[in-house]
């Protein structure tokens, strides 16, 4: 459609497994999904840092992007996000300088300072230190001097990953990422499809804040969004049962593999939690493709992004890459 025509269009992908599949048939189905995206014109394909979730395969973020990059020719992969605090900034250049040097200008890298897992993983991931006071502005300019051709004369150098090309991304889900994006002058990924209370008000003061950089001239904002698109409303709704299931288990603390709809169990859950993932899932988009022409025209329009990236949890994949496609025919 015409006023969708400047608008990208990526997927974020956490590797979940889903009832009855093993670890290595969640793997080959990521990497089917990336080809799919690929063949329709989507931007990007985005891996998600998480830790000690037995639903997600993601963990290992850098080596799931390269096994994607290297079954794919021409999207672009990468983290969305790698957890920084987990890691130091020496191993992260390193790691993404090694995967811009196999798959030049194909390699993105967004970064984000949760945890990714809850409290105690994050303090073994972290070997115990304190993070109360972590600087995330700092750690992100040591990672840009790692990348830099200036730091050839520094003690500490990342080989591989000095000089490479790899844009670096701020993720939020909060309004304190979009000041630190503005003011380093950076591209901004708002987390939408699992926290998306503050996202208006996020993008609002990135962009009143922005400071143009040598990376970026202008605000550049991408919507991370549920999407559950099928033939018919009704179609979509069934299929997004299971995407509802998985935030509710989250709430509840109930840690399992995706299951199909039929298996879900909704009903059961109190008014306290039907409030809390009505808040988690208020950006998602259900529906078939004529609904979703007028809900994202509509929210297009209002939060003004440049991209959209979804989250698309769909038990079968069949229907997955249906989704896929209806978006696609959408915003091409």
């Amino acid at each position: 459609m015409e006023k969708f025509k400047n608008i990208k269009y990526s997927v974020l992908d956490l590797a979940y497994v889903r009832e009855g599949e093993s670890q290595n048939e969640t793997f080959k189905n990521t990497l089917a999904n990336a080809k799919f995206a690929e063949d329709l014109g989507y931007s990007r394909y985005w891996l998600s840092e998480h830790h000690n979730m037995p639903n997600v395969l993601s963990a290992a973020t850098s080596i799931l992007i390269g096994y994607v990059a290297g079954g794919t020719s021409k999207i672009k992969v990468g983290s969305g996000g790698v957890m920084l605090p987990n890691h130091t900034t020496l191993s992260i250049a390193e790691q993404f300088g090694t995967l811009d040097a196999l798959y030049p200008d194909r390699i993105d890298l967004g970064l984000g300072r949760a945890p990714g897992t809850d409290q105690l993983t994050a303090s073994i991931l972290r070997r115990g230190e304190n993070f109360m006071h972590y600087n995330f502005e700092d750690e992100i300019n040591q990672l840009q001097q790692y990348f830099s051709l200036e730091n050839n004369t520094s003690k500490v150098r990342a080989i591989p990953g000095e000089g490479a090309n790899v844009p670096l991304y701020i993720l939020g889900s909060s309004t304190d990422s979009a000041f630190l994006a503005a003011k380093l002058g950076l591209p901004y990924a708002f987390a939408g499809h699992f926290a998306p209370q503050q996202f208006y008000n996020a993008v609002e003061i990135y962009r009143s804040h922005f400071k143009p950089s040598v990376y970026l001239d202008k605000p550049y904002t991408i919507a991370c969004v549920n999407v559950i698109a099928a033939d018919t409303d009704e179609e979509a709704h069934y299929l997004s049962m299971s995407m509802f299931q998985s935030f509710l288990n989250i709430i509840i603390d109930k840690r399992q593999a995706v299951v199909p709809p039929e298996k879900t169990e909704l009903e059961v859950a109190s008014p306290e939690q039907k409030y809390m993932l009505k808040g988690m899932t208020a950006l998602s988009f259900i529906g078939c493709k004529n609904t979703l022409a007028q809900s994202f025209s509509d929210f297009i329009e209002e939060s003004k992004v440049n991209e959209i990236m979804v989250s698309t949890n769909i038990f079968d994949q069949k229907a997955k890459r249906k989704s896929y496609q209806i978006l696609s025919d959408l915003f091409r």
